[in-house]
């Protein structure tokens, strides 16, 4: 591999960028020494030209699109310490569609139709406390703060600790659970054969399983758990502000996505064409 590629793995690496972006990043950025047979630190302004030039017009979606540029804007600006050689590139706006959300019934029902006790506490922790399936799964018995009423997420995006919301009724169904079970500590989720939580993989199915079972038409996976949880506190009046620290966002920006969803809101907003004059007296 390119030496100037090593080095940017493990800049992505000390600036804390999580696992799946450093794969991602080293993905996209593989084929450029190959596709000039020259190594990257030698390449001219009019080389990265022609590169981002093919890469614009592959016909690709526009996510594969910006983790290519992405990737080349880290190497250059960050690694080789070159930020003009890229000043030209300009990322494409990522797509914001709306979140698939579950109504409070169909949450009922997904979590009924999970058999395994397991996967059924995993899925209420991701859906009552918003965390994400990589934050759930690796939960030990030591972050669940009862007396206090949080769940302490030490690993969240990013590599960010946060404090989680833990309810009282969450937290008595995890005792239930616990007292039933007894997972090999240190991990709440392990398993007494493997002593280590469920993969990621077995988590999804079991939930996708669980949604057909219900008969669920949409999408469901574990994100769309988390995605429940901010619109349906968002309905209930919770502060906006306030569910993007439990979510862990560090923008407002990313918990707006989920005021565009909120059938509550949506369907109490008033329409000024009903304060017309003409209207009103109907």
């Amino acid at each position: 591999m390119d030496n100037s590629i090593v080095q940017m793995e493990q800049d992505l690496t000390l600036g804390g960028y999580s696992k799946k972006t450093i794969s991602g990043y080293l993905w996209a950025i593989k084929t450029l020494p190959q596709r000039f047979e020259r190594p990257v630190n030698k390449l001219t302004r009019d080389d990265l030209r022609t590169y981002v030039n093919e890469i614009v017009s592959a016909g690709n979606s526009p996510a594969w699109v910006r983790l290519k540029l992405a990737a080349l804007k880290f190497l250059y600006d960050k690694t080789l310490g070159r930020p003009d050689i890229v000043s030209f590139v300009k990322l494409p706006k990522k797509y914001s569609k709306l979140p698939c959300i579950l109504s409070l019934n169909e949450v009922d029902a997904l979590l009924r139709e999970i058999y395994d006790l397991r996967y059924q506490a995993i899925a209420m922790v991701m859906y009552g406390s918003g965390l994400r399936i990589s934050e759930a799964s690796p939960l030990e018995v030591t972050d669940i703060d009862g007396p206090r009423g949080v769940i302490l997420v030490h690993h969240g995006k990013g590599n960010k600790a946060r404090e989680a919301k833990l309810s009282r009724g969450l937290y008595q169904w995890l005792r239930q659970y616990w007292a039933r079970e007894r997972p090999p500590m240190p991990y709440l989720f392990a398993s007494k054969k493997t002593h280590k939580p469920p993969t990621q993989q077995t988590i999804r199915k079991a939930i996708a399983d669980a949604a057909q079972r219900a008969g669920i038409k949409k999408h469901v996976t574990p994100h769309v758990l988390r995605h429940s949880f901010a619109t349906h506190l968002l309905e209930e009046g919770t502060d906006l502000r306030v569910v993007g620290v439990l979510l862990g966002h560090a923008s407002i920006q990313s918990t707006v996505r989920y005021a565009r969803v909120t059938e509550k809101l949506v369907r109490n907003a008033p329409s000024p064409l009903d304060l017309l004059p003409r209207i009103r007296r109907r």
